[in-house]
């Protein structure tokens, strides 16, 4: 009987863990009805780009809800009102290049530095984006379709 019970509390143990690193749930609907959700890119500097996210609501946002980060494109960034109804997020992409040194003697390429690859929180296409909100002090993540990028 000893070896069973040490069995399931080890089968117990197993299943309890497993709940430990559960993907976040998605929303499939917002509180509020989205009029419109779009994204402008913006040459900053020399090698500096902007992404402006923008999302439209048809009424002004209760006050209940409120809009945390945008994740899009594997960039993220914190959502700030423009107005009731706007809202925008500032995303800025860096292409800067890091020069290497390339040379016969290895100890001479001692400073080059490995590139930082970041691996995106969702797995997302190009034209969505998911919107971290916070409603009665419980976070939700909802993921909106059809992004489109709108000319300046």
């Amino acid at each position: 009987m000893n070896r069973y019970s040490i069995i399931i509390l080890l089968v117990l143990l197993a299943i309890s863990l497993s709940f430990c690193a559960m993907k976040q749930e998605l929303q499939t609907t917002f509180p509020q009805e989205i009029q419109r959700v779009f994204y402008q890119k913006e040459k900053l500097e020399k090698r500096n780009e902007g992404i402006h996210f923008y999302i439209e609501f048809k009424k002004p946002l209760d006050k209940s809800i409120a809009l945390k980060k945008i994740y899009f494109l594997h960039y993220q960034g914190s959502v700030q009102e423009i107005t009731p109804q706007n809202y925008k997020v500032a995303l800025v992409t860096s292409d800067t290049i890091n020069d290497l040194i390339l040379d016969i003697d290895p100890a001479k390429e001692y400073g080059n530095k490995a590139p930082v690859i970041a691996k995106a929180r969702f797995d997302i296409k190009p034209t969505e984006a998911v919107l971290e909100y916070k409603l009665k002090n419980k976070t939700y993540y909802f993921k909106i379709s059809n992004v489109f990028e709108k000319s300046l």
